[in-house]
């Protein structure tokens, strides 16, 4: 075999499949049809509550039309990261919509699904071996660490999916799994080199962001012993800067890229036009790891919380806010030490400000903080271990909020604007993700757990 071609229906299955686009990439005649489904990038939301990012219509839909187009030509379907967060709850929801899909269409599919979600105990009795390892900037664990999460996924790399392709199955459903491993399993379990096959992997994950304009449409990749060849078939083309643009993305460093596996390295990588708007890239390199590690993703419940939405446009407020908010805040803590003081330490909860139209989203790093604005939204952000509890501080917050004076002002003033009425908003639980480390597994198979079943009609 000469070379591997493959489709990527999609960057984010869930986001809506062009049909269209992918009807007409049958053409390319692909070894596999591959998809994304998920990412940190959405936060600890998922991971903790087991709920998906996108609506259980939308990610029925763009299977639907995925294994239909595999059908057609009898291929393969990888789907990676079910679900949004890829653990064990949000497998079993893709393979409840495949049976689904597979029913009504009258299809008979052999399906691989991947577990990444890990057992306490087991990471427990890894961490006592000095075998979980902290990466950057990574949080402080304990013993206690795992048992006190809701759940926690492995990152899987290319080695499970290929164990399943070699059981010839249909469709594959993963659980948490690196993006470009999806695209890479096959070519480089039929011997084609792995540094090409991991760059085509990772250009290709998020679909037609790997375009000069993000669009609809699928991308095309052929992986060959020397090169591999992107193409568009979508309505924004590749071209070389696009590719090594995207070739950067979602990494610290521009070049080395770590997996499970080992290291992609870019450094010789170059990027040509090719036929038909293609792009065509040489060079890409992988070096073996010496210890295989499997990434860690966990999430930890951090309470339950509610906000207040409003502004300010006063002037005099905006010039103080720090100290009016500063007040705001003494007054919020003197309300819950009198109220429910002998329920509540103050390590027990938290008062947050996020402020809108003054260094909201960089913060410390904003660098046009000296000039104010002449409004300002503000979040108050309450979290508490109940949700009676944190709506109950938002609430001892919403007076001062409205009513807190300054002295360029006399008597009773109303400087704060409510969003809402009532102005308190539960959000429920909230997590946050509690993980940033690597385990060191004894052999490549035992973090992840394979299931191979018959689902359809006649299954």
């Amino acid at each position: 075999m000469d070379e591997i071609r493959f489709i990527a229906a999609t960057g984010s299955l869930g986001s809506g499949v062009a049909e269209d686009w992918l009807t007409m990439a049958l053409a390319h005649k692909p070894h596999f049809i591959a998809a994304d489904a998920g990412t940190t990038d959405a936060g600890a939301f998922f991971l903790g509550s087991g709920k998906t990012a996108y609506t259980r219509s939308a990610l029925k839909r763009d299977l639907e039309i995925v294994l239909q187009a595999a059908q057609k030509v009898k291929v393969p379907v990888l789907i990676g990261s079910s679900g949004t967060a890829g653990a064990d709850v949000h497998v079993e929801l893709m393979l409840e919509l495949a049976g689904e899909i597979a029913a009504e269409h009258a299809m008979r599919l052999k399906v691989a699904t991947i577990f990444s979600e890990q057992d306490k105990d087991y990471l427990t009795r890894l961490h006592g071996e000095e075998r979980i390892r902290a990466l950057y900037a990574a949080p402080e664990i304990d013993s206690g660490t795992f048992r006190r999460s809701t759940r926690v996924v492995g990152m899987m790399g290319v080695e499970p999916l290929q164990e399943a392709l070699k059981e010839n199955v249909d469709l594959i459903l993963a659980g948490r799994c690196s993006d470009p491993a999806l695209y890479a399993a096959m070519p480089i379990m039929l011997g084609f080199p792995e540094g090409l096959a991991w760059h085509a992997g990772k250009v290709a994950e998020c679909g037609t962001q790997a375009c000069t304009q993000p669009g609809r449409g699928v991308l095309c990749g052929t992986v060959r012993r020397d090169e591999f060849i992107i193409r568009a078939c979508a309505d924004s083309p590749c071209t070389p800067q696009s590719i090594a643009a995207h070739s950067l993305y979602e990494n610290g460093d521009p070049y080395l890229h770590k997996e499970a596996s080992g290291m992609l390295d870019l450094s010789q990588a170059q990027y040509f036009e090719a036929e038909n708007q293609g792009v065509r890239v040489t060079g890409s390199l992988f070096a073996p790891a010496e210890q295989y590690t499997v990434k860690l993703e966990g999430a930890a419940l951090a309470g339950y919380q509610s906000i207040v939405i409003g502004g300010v446009r006063d002037p005099y407020i905006i010039r103080q806010l720090d100290d009016w908010l500063g007040k705001i805040e003494q007054s919020t803590h003197a309300s819950v030490a009198q109220l429910l003081g002998d329920q509540l330490k103050p390590g027990d909860y938290s008062l947050t400000f996020h402020i809108y139209g003054r260094n909201a989203i960089m913060g410390k790093l904003e660098p046009v903080a000296a000039v104010p604005p002449h409004e300002v939204g503000i979040v108050l952000e309450a979290t508490a271990p109940t949700q009676e509890f944190a709506t109950a501080i938002a609430k001892f917050a919403r007076q001062p909020l409205l009513h807190q004076t300054i002295p360029e002002w006399r008597g009773s003033i109303t400087g704060f604007a409510c969003l809402h009425n009532p102005a308190e908003i539960e959000r429920g639980p909230v997590w946050r993700f509690n993980l940033n480390h690597v385990a060191v597994p004894r052999t490549k198979a035992e973090m992840f757990r394979t299931r191979i079943q018959q689902v359809g009609a006649t299954a």
